[in-house]
């Protein structure tokens, strides 16, 4: 019987690079976009609930303010992604 050895994958490096680190903080930018578009949304919600439609407007476009921030940073990390390959 005789035995083949398995490819060894080099385990990358984990000191972040400059460009790591821009898509670490993009990753970091676009979660707090994303939390703050929640809250937003809460918000509204709660509003509504109230009867007072105008806060939840505004509540709404913040919200939605805060999603397109988020979009537009994952934008540009997917395009990070997409050059890296």
């Amino acid at each position: 019987m005789t035995t083949t050895a398995s490819p060894i994958k080099k385990e990358q490096s984990t000191i972040p690079t400059a460009e790591n680190k821009t898509g670490i903080e993009n990753h970091k930018k676009t979660a707090k976009h994303l939390e703050e578009a929640a809250k937003h949304h809460h918000d509204a919600a709660k509003h509504h609930e109230d009867g007072n439609h105008a806060k939840a407007s505004e509540s709404a476009i913040k919200a939605h303010g805060h999603s397109c921030c988020a979009n537009d940073l994952q934008k540009e990390d997917a395009k990070g992604h997409a050059l890296s390959k």
